[in-house]
């Protein structure tokens, strides 16, 4: 059975395959760096849409300063990504752009490397167990 998707996860998808396209192609602000846009979520009255972003630090930039660099540069392209998105798109009304910092992949990354050192750890104490025995019997 075909899944089926109500209206605004289709204008959801769509536009966050062309937010990635021209925030890739028509913003020119250094600051961005590379921005990828994970997900977007847009209101049933069609009157606002949230767009998630991950950002990958380039150079010296810490990964604080180049989210809220991109934050800030996203915030002040809304109205021009906004005006894009109606000429692209077949819509009525298009959503206001509310952006927002995808934490998600950022507590996920913690998370493996919290369990990648416990795994450590466990298997360092099992060969010292391992090894005490030995030396003991």
């Amino acid at each position: 059975m075909a899944k089926e998707y109500s209206r605004t996860q289709r204008i959801a998808e769509q536009m966050q395959r062309d937010l990635a396209q021209l925030i890739q192609r028509e913003i020119k602000d250094p600051r961005i760096g590379m921005v990828t846009i994970s997900f977007v979520k847009v209101a049933r009255d069609l009157g606002y849409a949230e767009v998630y972003y991950t950002v990958m630090p380039y150079g010296e930039v810490s990964e604080d300063d180049a989210v809220k660099a991109a934050g800030d540069v996203l915030k002040e392209a809304a109205g021009f990504l906004r005006t894009e998105l109606a000429q692209n798109m077949q819509l009525r009304t298009v959503p206001k752009l509310r952006f927002h910092f995808d934490a998600t992949i950022d507590r996920g990354r913690r998370l493996h490397s919290l369990i990648e050192k416990t795994v450590r750890e466990s298997k360092a104490k099992e060969q010292l167990d391992q090894n005490d025995d030995e030396n003991g019997q």
